[in-house]
């Protein structure tokens, strides 16, 4: 990372710090809430065996809230009712963050689910459900999500997906758009012009949570969340963008999208805090069934291959002799080196690496895709061969970006056998490509075991010590509030044997 990049990054994380230093003042205020101040809801995140980080964010009814810091408390009971209430305590919802609230909460017992609420401004929260990790698992159901486009299409998988219980629910980044898209239809508007700035960022992520099955997924369960590009502009890489900006006037821009996303996810703030910027990466576990390392594929990537100085671009590319430079990265030196000593150490039954775009060699009929993995061969190389170490036992790659399902296989660069299985998430509800753009793409692919690129949904995993057992659940129609969502194809991975099997 540059040095202006880390100035940039740590002015996102400015405002953190002033609302601790102001976590003790203004406690004292006391004044009626002009509307409902917890109409974006309430979430939790990164479940840990002793505990996870709650959210919520006040607002003027969706709206921000023009007060000073507001005295906000909590509380998490071993029962819904709150008869059994083992932590409450008081945080100041401060300015600086939006109003934002994150308390991480430790000590817990481990493999329990908990209940938890806020009170603050004379209201109380929705009463949100989650869970800290087991020690030990014989199950684990994780959900998997990617790119929900507000305008394009209603979040009603969401309602499936909490239908399930899953014990996880994770994010693949695409959480907002930016964007808006002219040529598709659209089932509702966002509210103003592609954001900017840190109140632009902050009024696209509160409409977002005006859908209620995007809220109830979060009251639900815990949530593991990381970014891709929309959350900021699409296809930056680090500070290449679009429209070719000078780099700090783009990292004015990225620092405000961050921070925004900080202010309505629950990450945890001792981790985001970071003196060299905001970290996304980092591992969970579900016990010793499911290790989860949660990669960062935007923060610290190289520029797109072949694209004018500045600019990113997600392009097919035929003939650029820099789609293999080996000094090109999509993760940076120090999130490889922390991978790599990860994956050293696995303790996991099961590895389900979480990141943002796909893994597995796509050629389409105009070349390959240079936003992808495609565009890092040499990285590629690298992180495939981080999964083939002795520690990892059954490795599986959890992907999303480009709107489709599909089940891969991923070998080295050497053309080995299959090292592990890429599981790509479709968009929950957004446009996507023409067929033309993939062709006939099983028949180009041979690693690509299945694929649809029509369909809108999520991805739900069961996983015992014996098999992963894999849904891909496609929703009957997107522009529908009521739609329904059922099995499109079902896989199953078995324990130390490479490659998906369908059925």
């Amino acid at each position: 990372m540059t040095l202006l990049s880390r100035r940039a990054v740590m002015a996102a994380s400015t405002g953190l710090f002033f609302a601790r230093a102001t976590a003790t003042q203004g406690l004292e205020m006391r004044r009626a809430a002009p509307a409902y101040p917890f109409a974006l809801g309430v979430a939790s995140g990164d479940p840990a065996t002793d505990g996870f980080v709650l959210w919520t964010r006040l607002s003027a009814g969706g709206a921000s809230l023009d007060a000073p810091a507001v005295p906000v408390t909590y509380e998490v009971a071993e029962d819904e009712v709150f008869r059994r209430i083992v932590r409450r305590g008081r945080r100041a919802a401060s300015p600086a963050l939006g109003h934002a609230v994150h308390v991480e909460i430790e000590g817990l017992r481990p493999g329990r689910t908990y209940w938890y609420r806020f009170h603050a401004l004379g209201a109380v929260s929705p009463v949100g459900r989650t869970a800290t990790a087991p020690e030990r698992a014989t199950r684990a159901r994780i959900a998997v999500s990617s790119c929900q486009h507000f305008e394009l299409g209603w979040f009603c998988a969401y309602r499936d997906m909490v239908a399930a219980e899953p014990d996880l629910i994770v994010q693949l980044g695409d959480y907002i758009y930016e964007n808006s898209y002219a040529q598709f239809p659209k089932v509702r508007q966002f509210d103003g012009p592609e954001p900017v700035d840190l109140e632009g960022y902050r009024r696209r992520h509160a409409i977002y949570k005006s859908d209620p099955d995007l809220r109830e997924a979060h009251r639900q369960a815990p949530w593991v969340v990381t970014w891709d590009d929309h959350e900021v502009e699409n296809d930056y890489a680090d500070l290449a963008n679009l429209k070719g900006l000078d780099p700090a006037v783009f990292a004015r821009r990225r620092a405000a999208a961050y921070q925004a996303y900080f202010e309505h996810l629950p990450v945890r703030p001792s981790l985001w805090a970071q003196p060299g910027g905001p970290r996304l990466y980092r591992r969970l576990a579900w016990g010793d069934l499911v290790s989860l390392p949660v990669l960062d594929g935007r923060q610290y990537r190289s520029a797109q291959a072949c694209n004018p100085e500045g600019r990113s671009g997600n392009r097919p590319r035929h003939d650029c002799p820099a789609l293999a430079d080996p000094e090109r990265t999509m993760l940076g030196a120090a999130q490889e080196a922390w991978l790599d000593e990860t994956l050293k150490r696995e303790r996991g039954r099961w590895t389900l690496l979480a990141q943002q775009t796909v893994v597995a060699p796509i050629d389409t009929p105009e070349g390959v895709m240079s936003d992808q993995w495609d565009g890092y061969v040499a990285a590629r190389d690298r992180l495939l061969a981080g999964l083939t170490q002795p520690s990892v036992r059954n490795a599986v790659v959890l992907s999303g970006d480009i709107h489709a399902f599909m089940v891969n296989d991923l070998r080295t660069g050497a053309g080995e056998g299959v090292v592990a299985t890429e599981l790509v998430t479709t968009c929950l509800a957004a446009s996507h490509a023409p067929s033309s753009r993939y062709g006939q793409v099983r028949a180009r692919n041979p690693d690509v075991r299945f694929a649809d690129i029509e369909r809108s949904g999520y991805t739900l995993i069961e996983a015992t010590p014996d098999a992963l057992s894999v849904d891909l659940r496609a929703v009957s129609d997107q522009s529908d509030p009521q739609g329904i969502a059922q099995s499109l194809a079902r896989f199953t991975i078995e324990d130390q044997r490479k490659g998906a099997q369908a059925g």
